[in-house]
């Protein structure tokens, strides 16, 4: 990719990480939760200049979906309410073993090789984390499902 003429160059990343986490006692109450939570810490971008989710996903471990809510936050020890912003939701599957993915990501500039057959354009889709900020998660029950998901994350910080 080339340099643009102000020899500004395009982010790059410096190292990969794939995070993936037991969901089975991170809740949140509701999408603008109060009080106590215990959100999953999924990736600490605090102290980097940030980074980048190409994949969110979940794993199914039962037969009833469970709905996993994500958050940005400028805290690495705790889901703050005062501090917690809430940036997207989906559902699991509703069988063991299925993989659903996060599709709320917003569209990225990076070019895309083809045009769907539908003659609609296509567009890539990350998560881009600015620096300071980490990404939480939490499934939003009042108790812990007897089929907690899994869920993964992918991406590189810069």
């Amino acid at each position: 990719m080339a340099s643009t003429a102000t020899n500004k160059q395009p982010l790059l990343v410096d190292h990969v990480f794939h995070n993936v986490v037991d969901l089975s006692d991170s809740l949140v109450n509701t999408i603008s939760f109060t009080g106590a939570n215990t959100a999953t810490l999924m990736v600490n971008g605090i102290g980097t200049d940030g980074l980048i989710i190409e994949d969110i996903y979940s794993i199914a471990t039962g037969a009833t979906p469970v709905t996993i809510n994500l958050y940005f936050s400028r805290s690495q020890d705790y889901l703050r309410p005062t501090e917690g912003i809430f940036i997207g939701q989906f559902q699991t599957g509703s069988t063991a073993g299925e993989r659903t993915e996060f599709d709320g990501m917003p569209k990225i500039l990076a070019p895309m090789p083809h045009t769907s057959q539908s003659g609609q354009e296509q567009q890539f889709r990350a998560l881009y984390v600015p620096r300071g900020l980490a990404v939480w998660a939490g499934i939003e029950a009042a108790s812990s499902p007897t089929y907690p998901p899994i869920l993964g994350m992918q991406g590189g910080f810069y």
